[in-house]
């Protein structure tokens, strides 16, 4: 049966322009499909043509032989020639909705058939595909041996056109792929080497023209252009390749182009086919890879990746022959193999162990070793065990011991902590080869152990749970060092057992361990830390007193850099003895609580004076002084103190470091406090004011402006009275007492007493008169007046109670 079949011609205009008309058509095409062809056979000839060509001339103009999708779904198959005075013939095969050609010949295919006219026949000939001989790959014209010296030709672009090319049959809104060349047969050979390396179906759906004078204005995949027409590379529209233009720089990151290119190179389309036998998706490039490594075609890391997972995920796929030609190609040597590489070389050899012979699979295996060691992919996991057994396994096996024993002793020997990856990595390692690290295994745990409490990543080590599981020594050995370390790394130990589920749940006490799991989960239920503290004590399954060092875990774990409230530390040193907080070292926190707390904290005096007591040998002079001042406020309060209390204060706070330190405030607030108590010694009073000191004096003004003080003003006129005498007294002091007593006179005094009734403001001025003198009293009442100019009479009277 012959395809419906077109001839369009070129035809003088009006306006003398080129068009077209059809010259012959089949009856069978309807009339919509001829007018939308008409277009799509059109040719336009390179810029500068002159008319008149010699027969020669004309045939080496390019040739449009090109593939295009209709609306309706039909395809147009056709070949464009040039004619003499700048004309066209275009001679097309019309294939219906449905329609494939004969043989499911590719439409690249019929580039060289000999039944394409240049001319309108008298008559209609059959159509030049159905004498044509249908095969899978390039007709003649595109000789194999001829695609591959142009495949070879054109290796640096070959794989990223191929990749472009890729991209177009999958998906219809890539980038149309513009192919650069200066004849129009090398562009039909690059959609040659396409079609054979694309899936069937994908191949013969591909559009294309070999020749365009305007890219943008075609809807071809692929489109043939000369130089001179080539589109601008940044075009979002194409994906331009010259052969003219740079080459490509790097590698493709796409397996199947590359392993495509590779065979192309090495002139074997036919393991295409071959590959297209085997399981996958279209595009997969594992099929590909695995039948370019049978052949002997050396593939790069990636394409060996994609060859080494797929057959991981399908070790049935393949016979044996085929396993023993593609693990040789992967264990031959090689200077690029990437951790990808190795992973799924691992994935297959697991996939193989116990399938195939260990002559198959200690290669494998004795690679994966030997890359794990010097490779520097930390983590890359060693084989099992049982890829070296038989006769084949064990000669490989003593053949890495001898290569590699030695190498990996001296690592572990060297002291120098390599990381968690790398150490698990190593450990594992000698495990499965039998070497002998007694010797060296505490100080390699040591240095794992500190580097996990180091690491504040969010790995979870799934490495170093298998070692564990397969190494109980190692797991004890671990699990012990970081039990002794967590007391002064609480927190690191903390995040790592949030990270790692470490297996403890064994014999071993492992106290600290136990404390830093418990810690999360009692820091979010408990409603204050010192809850949270006993809980993980009791965690821990062994009290403060038989392992003090459970305090300092504990105590770093709640309160981790800061540090204890003085009530706390006031529970804390009553949770365990004095010599196990010696002990563990937590006095020092308890010492920082103390001379950190706010100058209303009321638990910080007395918790002073019980780590005097506690710790006399352990606290420095500087720390003593401090908490000296802190039990002196402490004696303030409490009605203890021994005389010549403003001395006192100023000789302790000497020692006790900067002067606005806490200590410093609660003393001399205490001793303000004191001094401002109804019944306090004169003669203490009388040495604060004198004492010249402006700290002690501040905070006696700070202390007189408290609420208790104010409440007291307000209802006691025999205070008021007092605080009047001591506040208008001692004018010559010092100016620190006489800016004080000033503004406490009138921003305190004053206005409890604007407030008072008259009985209460009479009560006030027998108050002073009887507790000083009259004279006093007159002062008080002149004090009292409201603001007016003072009289002659005032001013003396005035002046002379201020000189007395």
């Amino acid at each position: 049966m012959s395809l419906p079949q077109l001839h369009y011609t070129s035809v003088t205009s009006g306006d003398g322009g080129p068009a077209g008309r059809f010259t012959a058509a089949d009856a069978a095409i309807p009339g919509p499909v001829r007018a939308e062809a008409a277009p799509l056979l059109a040719y336009e000839a390179p810029e500068g043509t002159p008319d008149g060509l010699s027969d020669s001339q004309l045939r080496s103009l390019p040739v449009a032989f090109g593939f295009a999708a209709l609306s309706d779904g039909s395809h147009l198959l056709s070949r464009t020639v040039p004619t003499g005075a700048g004309g066209f013939h275009a001679h097309a095969v019309h294939l219906p909705s449905g329609t494939a050609l004969p043989g499911r010949m590719l439409p690249v295919s019929a580039w060289g058939a000999a039944g394409w006219l240049s001319t309108t026949p008298d008559r209609m000939p059959p159509d030049p595909l159905s004498a044509h001989r249908p095969v899978r790959g390039p007709a003649p014209g595109l000789s194999r041996e001829a695609l591959g010296d142009f495949a070879v030709s054109r290796g640096p672009w070959l794989a990223t056109v191929l990749g472009d090319l890729r991209a177009v049959s999958e998906d219809p809104s890539a980038p149309a792929v513009v192919l650069v060349e200066r004849q129009s047969a090398d562009v039909a050979r690059w959609v040659a080497l396409a079609a054979a390396a694309l899936p069937r179906e994908h191949a013969e759906r591909l559009t294309f023209t070999t020749y365009t004078r305007h890219p943008g204005h075609t809807a071809h995949r692929v489109v043939g252009v000369l130089p001179e027409d080539a589109p601008d590379v940044c075009d979002p529209r194409f994906r331009v390749h010259s052969v003219s233009g740079p080459r490509p720089s790097g590698a493709t990151d796409d397996a199947w182009a590359a392993t495509a290119a590779r065979i192309w190179r090495s002139r074997a389309p036919e393991l295409f086919e071959e590959a297209a036998e085997l399981p996958g998706e279209p595009f997969t490039a594992g099929p590909l890879a695995v039948t370019a490594l049978g052949a002997g075609i050396a593939l790069g890391s990636v394409e060996r990746a994609a060859a080494a997972a797929w057959a991981a995920e399908r070790p049935y796929a393949l016979d044996e022959k085929g396993i023993r030609r593609l693990t040789d190609a992967l264990t031959a040597p090689a200077d690029d193999r990437t951790p990808a590489e190795c992973a799924a070389a691992l994935r297959l050899l697991t996939a193989l162990d116990g399938r195939c012979p260990a002559s198959v699979t200690a290669p494998l295996a004795a690679l994966l070793v030997t890359e794990a060691v010097r490779g520097g992919d930390v983590t890359l996991q060693p084989p099992a065990r049982s890829a070296f057994e038989e006769p084949a396994g064990e000669r490989a096996l003593a053949a890495l011991v001898e290569e590699l024993g030695g190498e990996l002793l001296a690592e572990l020997a060297s002291g120098v902590s390599q990381g968690v990856e790398r150490t698990v990595q190593v450990l594992r390692i000698v495990r499965l080869l039998g070497l002998d690290t007694a010797g060296l295994l505490p100080s390699a745990v040591n240095r794992l152990a500190q580097a996990l409490l180091d690491d504040t990543g969010t790995a979870g080590f799934p490495s170093l749970l298998e070692l564990l599981d397969e190494q109980f020594d190692v797991r004890t050995a671990l699990l012990g060092e970081l039990d002794r370390l967590a007391p002064d790394r609480p927190a690191a130990a903390e995040g790592l057992l949030l990270r790692v589920s470490l297996p403890f749940t064994g014999t071993q006490a492992l106290p600290h361990l136990r404390m830093c799991a418990e810690a999360p989960g009692a820091k979010a239920r408990a409603q204050d830390r010192m809850g949270s503290l006993h809980t993980v004590l009791r965690a821990a399954g062994m009290s403060p007193f038989a392992e003090p060092l459970v305090l300092r875990t504990a105590v770093g774990l709640v309160w981790g850099d800061g540090t204890p409230a003085a009530g706390e530390a006031r529970s804390l040193l009553g949770t365990a003895t004095s010599d196990a907080h010696r002990a563990a070292g937590t006095w020092s926190h308890l010492v920082a609580a103390a001379l950190a707390a706010p100058r209303d904290d009321e638990d910080a005096p007395p918790l002073a004076h019980d780590l005097l007591r506690s710790f006399p040998q352990e606290i420095g002079a500087e720390a003593r002084a401090g908490l000296l001042l802190l039990d002196f406020a402490r004696d303030m309060r409490e009605g203890t103190a021994e005389p010549g209390w403003a001395d006192r204060a100023r000789s302790l706070r000497t020692g006790a470091g900067r002067p606005g330190s806490a200590a410093v405030e609660h003393a001399y607030g205490a001793l303000a406090e004191r001094l401002l108590a109804p019944g306090r010694p004169e003669d203490e009073l009388y040495a604060f004011v004198h004492s010249g000191d402006e700290d002690l004096v501040d905070a006696y003004g700070r202390a007189a402006r408290r609420e208790a003080v104010g409440a007291l003003l307000r209802a006691d006129p025999a205070y008021v009275a007092d605080c009047f005498t001591v506040w208008n007294a001692h004018p010559h002091a010092g100016g620190d007492w006489n800016r004080t007593r000033t503004s406490l006179l009138d921003e305190v005094l004053r206005p409890v007493v604007r407030e008072l009734s008259p009985e209460e403001l009479a009560a006030v001025e027998e108050a002073v008169e009887r507790g000083d003198s009259s004279r006093t009293a007159d002062a008080f009442r002149a004090w009292n007046r409201p603001s007016r100019p003072l009289g002659r009479l005032g001013r003396r009277i005035v002046g002379r109670v201020r000189r007395g």
